[in-house]
């Protein structure tokens, strides 16, 4: 299994970018999929998550500006990221936990970048 990240980018506060997800291999279902941050000098953080059945969650600081999404017959998860601030600043990551044949297991997607400055 395969997670491909894109999206990431220069934007200017207030700006807004949309992240894409996709999962790709030996794939039953998708359990939870979401995304993760880590700027720099700091600890990774989840930022949204999204189940299977539409649960979603975020993290205090974006909420009412990020919305997550999923296209679950893809197997992608979309994060809209609006009103963006400076402190939006970090490496973000994909995040999955997938059913596969043997069991289910986490899977991490290459980082991408988002820089929130004027």
């Amino acid at each position: 299994v395969q997670l491909q990240a894109s999206g990431g980018g220069l934007v200017q506060p207030g700006g807004s970018l949309r992240l894409s997800c996709a999962a790709s291999g030996n794939i039953l279902s998708v359990i939870l999929m979401g995304w993760y941050r880590q700027a720099p000098g700091k600890q990774r953080e989840l930022v949204a998550l999204a189940s299977n059945v539409g649960n979603t969650k975020y993290e205090d600081s974006v909420k009412g500006r990020f919305t997550i999404s999923r296209d679950n017959a893809k197997n992608t998860v979309y994060l809209q990221m609006s009103s963006l601030k400076p402190e939006d600043t970090a490496v973000y990551f994909c995040n999955a936990f997938i059913r596969e044949k043997t069991g289910a297991y986490e899977y991490w997607g290459q980082g991408t970048q988002v820089t929130v400055s004027s």
